[in-house]
């Protein structure tokens, strides 16, 4: 496993740069070259290392959180401060400080960060000599669109000290490579010949902006918001909250906003650096993706205040981001669009050490339990993009040699950490219209789409079909809303007994085809209960996508259309509970509870007043929508007036 994880090293952190990937890559990225130990290349360098410790009373808090989302528990709603959930369930004084004074003994420095969380520093040959690890330098060298870059990386398993095994859960920041990527994708994925003529809508106001071009207002009247800003909201007195891997130009949001005619606070934005920050804004690093979450979710709620959490995009500056958001408190709604395939964050590159008292190496995956947990009984709503590669998440990270896929080229993945149990997952639709495009000089293809669906571009096959093209070369598959089953994730309690719930499936063995012989990767577990996701969903699709306000730093600021991802979905829904914060005059909390009660109670979609709307049409390349909850759709799209009439009504309170 170790051989195969340095070989991947190069095709993740390419694809983790990459901004606007709708498809596989149909050629192998570059290979990282090993330049050697870490400290012949920068020098005894002093490395700082984020140090997670255990949680305790884990089972009383998963108790706790049952009963916070219970209507009619004592405990319904009576949401925590960070202090007193350290309190009830962080490490004792006694633990962190039997941390520290290891550390500090092996001539390192300590520095606690939270009530869970310790920051350790020391030159790169102390690091190397506490953890058993030899460290080393890699570089990825340039291609026409992504820049080179250096990384560290541990050669072998970092190891904790049996002596304090017991009280630390992870440690972060032996690998320095960028790990996530953006779900953002464009509808310039497909060839050159086939040039989108129109999308005519159907079923959309005739105020609406065309497809393609749809701004947070266009959002506002499909998904029912407009009752609420006429009800006087506006996320007044809410702060949202943005946890991303790159920075961005707080003008861009506010033309985009002015251009709405929307009155904002000159002074809304907060830009909070953590481990550093994220550089300067630039279409590489991301940019644009943050850029999105700002102008989505501060437009669907413009009174309120936006706090944005800027970290370097690697393993630990994403769990510092994360932790400095949940510790602050101060965000009452959040969302972040960044995400790898759960295997990363389950494996050593994951950034976890290996625990001498269990031989198992700890993972980001328990790590990001643990913060959400915390978030949740905080009352802090958290949103998450399921991802833009439909059932196969994996697929942005390992060729795909031709389509049909070869057996063991794909597999059926999903992507966090998007599912987590305590974090809502935004899936994608494609909303309803004719498409039409022209494929040559005299010809034009149309293409129906009666009803919103979800989002797989399988649908544009017929196009590709039409250009002589598969669905790889045609720049489609797996282009789509994320969704699937956990292997890792076990299944939340607020799914359990919902119909349409499934498994994990069977014959799921991963090859990495970039090689030849392809060499195995992994086989993922057949049979196990976990996380379904996504949860709910909006519209995704580019075709039928939106306008964004950016400023690049190639070619300067532009108005860009034709965007879409299910980046956009989780900043637009963070927005949305701004407003449902203020109208109940306290925090909503993690949502699902609520939104899997409407579907076991029979009223999420009953009657003209229904808070959801079942998306019965559509799929992400192999699951199917249908009546009720699927993997493709989640429990459907919301009806933001009719939901927040749902969280207000006796029924939520248990009465």
């Amino acid at each position: 496993m170790q051989a195969t994880r340095l070989r991947v090293v190069a095709a993740i952190g390419a694809a983790m740069l990459a901004t606007a990937s709708a498809a596989p890559a149909a050629t192998a990225k570059p290979a990282a070259v090993d330049l050697g130990a870490a400290e012949n290349v920068a020098g005894n360098a002093q490395i700082t290392l984020t140090v997670a410790l255990n949680l305790r009373n884990t089972a009383q808090m998963q108790t706790l959180l049952q009963s916070t989302y219970t209507p009619g528990s004592a405990r319904f709603r009576q949401f925590l401060t960070a202090q007193q959930f350290y309190s009830q369930f962080g490490p004792t004084a006694a633990t962190v400080a039997q941390v520290t004074k290891h550390f500090q003994a092996a001539g390192l420095q300590v520095a606690q960060l939270t009530g869970t969380y310790l920051s350790v520093t020391g030159s790169t040959a102390a690091i190397q000599k506490e953890f058993a690890v030899q460290l080393h330098a890699f570089e990825v060298p340039a291609t026409t669109s992504t820049p080179g870059f250096r990384f560290r990386s541990p050669i072998g398993s970092p190891q904790i000290a049996a002596a304090i095994a017991d009280s630390v859960q992870a440690v972060y920041g032996f690998d320095t490579r960028p790990h996530y990527r953006p779900h953002l994708t464009r509808s310039t994925a497909l060839p050159a010949n086939a040039k989108l003529v129109s999308v005519k809508s159907s079923g959309a106001p005739a105020s609406a902006g065309a497809p393609g071009s749809l701004t947070v207002t266009d959002f506002a009247k499909h998904y029912d918001v407009d009752p609420l800003y006429r009800d006087g909201l506006s996320g007044r007195g809410v702060t949202i909250g943005i946890v991303t891997l790159a920075s961005f130009t707080p003008s861009d949001a506010f033309a985009y906003w002015d251009a709405l005619g929307l009155t904002v606070s000159p002074g809304r934005i907060q830009e909070i650096q953590v481990d550093g920050g994220s550089g300067a804004p630039s279409d590489a690093s991301g940019s644009l993706e943050t850029t999105i979450d700002v102008e989505q979710s501060g437009g669907l709620s413009p009174g309120a205040k936006i706090e944005v959490y800027e970290a370097p995009n690697t393993d630990q500056a994403f769990i510092d981001a994360f932790a400095k958001a949940i510790d602050s408190n101060r965000a009452d709604t959040l969302s972040s669009s960044w995400g790898q395939w759960e295997f990363f964050d389950l494996t050593q590159n994951g950034g976890g050490v290996n625990n001498p008292n269990n031989g198992r190496p700890e993972s980001s995956i328990q790590a990001f339990n643990n913060l959400f947990a915390q978030a949740a009984l905080q009352g802090q709503s958290f949103y998450i993009a399921a991802g833009d590669a439909g059932a196969y998440d994996e697929t942005d990270n390992f060729v795909v040699p031709s389509y049909p896929p070869p057996k063991h080229s794909v597999v059926l993945s999903v992507d966090d950490p998007g599912v987590q149990q305590w974090v809502t997952d935004m899936g994608g639709t494609t909303l309803p219209g004719t498409q039409t495009f022209a494929i040559s000089a005299t010809q034009n293809l149309s293409i129906d789409i009666p009803t919103e669906q979800a989002w797989g571009w399988d649908y544009l096959t017929p196009l590709c079909t039409a250009l002589g093209l598969d669905p790889i070369s045609c720049g489609t598959f797996p282009g789509g809303g994320g969704g699937g089953v956990s292997s890792y994730v076990p299944l939340p309690i607020y799914q359990w007994g919902i119909p349409g719930i499934q498994r994990t499936a069977p014959g799921q063995t991963l090859l990495d085809y970039s090689q030849t012989p392809p060499a195995f990767v992994v086989t993922l577990p057949s049979g196990f209960a976990g996380r379904n996701v996504p949860d709910i969903s909006l519209n995704a699709d580019p075709y039928t996508g939106y306008a964004v306000y950016y400023t690049s730093n190639v070619s300067g600021f532009g108005i860009q259309t034709g965007w879409g991802g299910t980046s956009f979905c989780a900043p637009e829904f963070n927005g949305v509970t701004a407003l449902f914060d203020q109208s109940l005059h306290h925090r909503v909390g993690l949502l699902n509870f609520a939104l899997y009660n409407l579907v076991r109670e029979g009223i999420a979609y009953r009657g003209a007043n229904a808070p959801l709307r079942d998306i019965t049409a559509g799929d992400n390349w192999h699951y199917d929508a249908h009546q009720g909850y699927d993997q493709a759709s989640g429990l459907g799209v919301p009806d933001v007036a009719h939901l927040l009439e749902a969280l207000s009504s006796p029924w939520w309170f248990g009465e």
